[in-house]
């Protein structure tokens, strides 16, 4: 286990080319079985935690709905504090942090107070990731679920912040040079330098094949 930060599962639905979303921003690609498999995965997470891109984008509740179980504290990281005070992710019984820099305007963070959401900041120009986790564990978060999108992803595999990967690859393909894709941001320039991964199960969730890989060499 990681030591002052939570374990944290990078889980993610993409079509077999890739892609996350399509280039009219439709997400919808797991199947019932593997919704179900998120469902529990929630359930069994402290913290689930995403980008405001995809608050804006898929506008989710992150609640557990589809089994039997309670839902975890809800974190979306956004530095600027742009999401809109009627995001689902605000709504409901279970807790939500958002995450935003010094540079996030005053009166947007106190408008997402008076939505109920709990707002911490970390990071002067934006976010500090590794900040937020060790604030998160002092919090008593001892396993997170990261759920996307592409620049948070980006931002956590090259920060050394994932520890497994749940990947779960539908039978299609989509195309679109401008689709979001599982990981955006910079990227790296060699493949050696790339985030390295150890296949440590394989198995199928309906009609989609899902992978989980063990990510190797985190430090943090």
């Amino acid at each position: 286990m990681p030591m002052n930060r939570p374990y944290v599962i990078l889980n993610a639905a993409m079509t077999l080319d890739g892609k996350i979303a399509t280039v009219g921003g439709d997400s919808g690609i797991s199947c019932k079985e593997d919704l179900d498999r998120v469902h529990r995965l929630r359930a069994d997470v402290g913290a689930v935690m995403v980008g405001a891109g995809t608050v804006l984008a898929d506008n989710p509740s992150l609640t557990v709905r589809r089994v039997r179980g309670k839902s975890p504290l809800r974190v979306v990281v956004d530095g600027s504090a742009k999401i809109p005070t009627s995001a689902k992710v605000l709504k409901g019984k279970c807790r939500t942090i958002v995450a935003v820099s010094e540079m996030a305007n005053s009166k947007k963070i106190q408008k997402l107070r008076a939505s109920g959401a709990e707002v911490m900041t970390c990071g002067r120009k934006d976010v500090d990731l590794k900040e937020l986790l060790k604030r998160l564990h002092c919090m008593g978060v001892k396993k997170l679920l990261l759920e996307g999108g592409s620049t948070l992803n980006w931002n956590m595999l090259k920060s050394g912040l994932v520890d497994e990967i749940r990947l779960s690859v539908a039978p299609c393909i989509v195309g679109g040079a401008a689709a979001k894709s599982l990981v955006g941001g910079d990227g790296f320039q060699k493949i050696e330098d790339g985030v390295k991964l150890k296949l440590i199960q394989v198995k199928h969730a309906g009609r989609d094949l899902l992978l989980m890989y063990r990510v190797e060499g985190n430090r943090c």
